[in-house]
């Protein structure tokens, strides 16, 4: 499969992989969570079981980010002429000490980049000393993991080939895969099921886009500690809660003083520092400016740097060149960080969760409802909370007060602006079980169920709760109200428009019944040519085929679906009635619902009145 074929060979080495290794034989083996366990279902050439059916470790999420940046710590980023030059910078790396790891990669432009991982972060700075610039005079003289190997003038003795065997420098792809390749992967399937596994498994972030993100972070903070030591510089949202999809933006939290909060009134020895500048929020400010001209004038591979401080969570955005990633930074907003530490959580009780999330979210951005640029539209964090929301009202996964209520005094958070964050983080110690049958064909029940219980849904005078699992009464007037989980006073949804909202009613039910109307899919094989499946649900359709798919169902007869507009308002006035309805471009005999023409009819005797 696409941008797997190299994965096997570091599957131990992630705990956030999933995959199928086809290289271990007919026994059809599978990783997950860095366990290596038989699967009992080959879908696709993957095998995916769920923590209820099998007995698995849970890696906990503070763990894997602390374990990444562990990773960034022991690594360098090289320039290199190209990926011949892996075998001249394996064995130069090799004479400070030994090599974990090597990813090669290249981004437009024919440039090429490779990760080195050494086994111990001290090496890795005594390799930093040794580095020099080629002329201090004509550049900003910066120190940092972001390196360029040029060519030796010297021969050199290369190290044995095997142990360069050994360290599978193979190229790595850090860009998402092309629609064409989607379309071929996922036309390649034999159920709707192997789908959306494929779909997630070639669309989500891989191992090499994971670390390039912890090295950018890494930058920034080591950076910084010269004045602040004991700063932090936290990846959250889809780069670290496992629902992020190759080319995502990578969002940044700064904390200057992590362990101020643990500070003792029994210190004796206290610091000299500047007065606070005015109020948090404009000491804010000040701090973020300062940080993007930071970015701007020293730190090489950052460009395009903005200062966008107006927002209500100001950030920085700007892009980094050398790993094709555009980042946001912000400050004090550790509230995003346990909000992915969340989804996280709820992303590892079932593995159905994540490749549903992925169906959704393409289907939303093929048929244009959502937007890369902010706006009226809706988001893909709020659709991910709806998928949830969903699956917890078919009991999949648990309300966060069940988790919430499981907490123990460990798990207890709270922000620096007040918000308690706590909730269970160990999943193992979760008494919950899911009503739905543990199995790969469940994932088409569950996008089937998704569809036709949003087509459904009293979106007027009911919101969205992650905290009970359950509708709860709109508290506001505002076009869809999603409550933010973790400051639930905070409507998530508040940007998405009345216009926007009825665009999507419309498309759950047009999707529900182009599901149902090919709901025999499953049962026959299709060829690579063939539009099906997802395929189909996310194929763009003209108005007039939306407008008759919302509301007709295929199993029922034209002549009982449909009625004409003239027929029923025959005993109205007719003059009154073209007044209102007939205009001159539909003069031509029309056909809708009647629970359409109900409607009208209803709103034209209020106006009459």
């Amino acid at each position: 499969m696409w941008g797997l074929k190299n994965a096997c060979s570091k599957a131990f080495n992630d705990p956030s992989v999933s995959i199928f290794c086809k290289y271990l034989g007919p026994s059809k083996y599978s990783f997950k969570c860095g366990i290596l366990r038989p699967s009992s279902a080959c879908e696709s050439n993957f095998s995916f079981r769920s923590a209820s059916s099998t007995k698995r470790t849970f890696v906990p999420f503070d763990t894997i980010i602390q374990n990444r940046r562990l990773e960034a710590q022991r690594s360098i980023l090289v320039q290199v002429q190209s990926e011949k030059s892996c075998h001249d910078l394996f064995s130069f790396a090799s004479q400070f000490g030994t090599v974990e790891s090597m990813h090669h990669y290249s981004v437009p432009g024919q440039n090429h980049f490779v990760v080195v991982e050494m086994k111990d972060a001290q090496v890795t700075q005594k390799m930093l000393t040794k580095c020099g610039h080629l002329d201090k005079s004509q550049v900003v003289p910066v120190r940092s993991p972001f390196l360029w190997f040029r060519a030796s003038k010297n021969k050199r003795n290369l190290v044995d080939e095997k142990e360069y065997v050994n360290i599978n420098c193979d190229s790595h792809k850090v860009f998402p895969p092309s629609e064409e390749e989607i379309t071929e992967q996922l036309a390649g399937c034999q159920t709707m099921a192997q789908q959306m596994t494929t779909l997630h498994q070639i669309t989500k972030l891989n191992d090499i886009n994971t670390r390039l993100r912890f090295l950018v972070a890494y930058q920034v903070e080591r950076a910084l500690s010269g004045l602040f030591p004991l700063c932090v510089i936290y990846p959250f949202g889809s780069s670290v809660n496992h629902f992020g999809k190759l080319g995502c933006d990578l969002d940044l939290v700064l904390q200057l003083d992590i362990q101020s909060k643990e500070d003792s009134d029994d210190c004796r020895l206290m610091f000299h520092c500047k007065s606070s500048l005015g109020s948090e929020r404009s000491q804010t400010l000040r701090h973020l400016e300062t940080v993007g001209d930071l970015l701007q004038l020293f730190l090489p591979g950052c460009s395009q740097v903005k200062r966008i401080l107006g927002a209500r969570v100001p950030i920085i955005k700007y892009n980094h060149d050398m790993t094709a990633v555009e980042c946001d930074l912000s400050m004090t907003n550790l509230t995003a960080l346990y909000m992915a530490e969340l989804l996280y959580v709820f992303g590892e009780i079932d593995w159905r969760v994540r490749p549903l999330v992925f169906t959704i979210k393409k289907w939303a951005k093929d048929i244009n409802l959502t937007n890369p640029t902010p706006g009226r539209w809706i988001t893909n964090f709020s659709l991910t909370i709806l998928t949830l929301f969903y699956l917890q009202s078919v009991k999949v996964l648990p309300s966060m007060k069940l988790l919430v209520d499981s907490a123990s005094p460990k798990d207890r958070r709270v922000s620096e602006d007040g918000v308690n964050c706590t909730f269970l983080r160990d999943i193992s110690k979760l008494q919950f079980h899911p009503s739905l049958p543990d199995s790969t064909d469940s994932l088409t029940t569950l996008l089937f169920g998704f569809f036709e219980f949003y087509s459904q849904f009293d979106f007027n005078t009911h919101g969205v709760s992650l905290y009970y699992g359950t509708p709860i009464p709109k508290p506001e007037y505002s076009a869809l109200y999603i409550n933010n989980p973790l400051e639930r006073g905070l409507n998530v949804s508040k940007n998405v428009s009345f216009e926007e909202l009825e665009r999507l009613k419309v498309e759950v039910r047009n999707a529900s019944w182009k599901l149902e109307s090919t709901a025999n899919s499953n049962n026959k094989t299709h060829t690579s040519l063939e539009s099906w499946g997802i395929l189909e649900l996310c194929k763009k359709q003209n108005l007039s085929e939306k407008a008759k798919n919302v509301f007709f169902n295929d199993t029922m007869k034209a002549k009982e679906r449909l009625v004409s507009i003239q027929d029923l308002f025959s005993e109205e006035n007719n003059e009154e009635s073209e007044s209102i309805l007939v205009e001159p471009d539909y003069k031509k005999r029309k056909s809708v619902s009647a629970q359409t023409l109900k409607a009208v009819q209803k709103a034209i005797k209020t106006k009459r009145r």
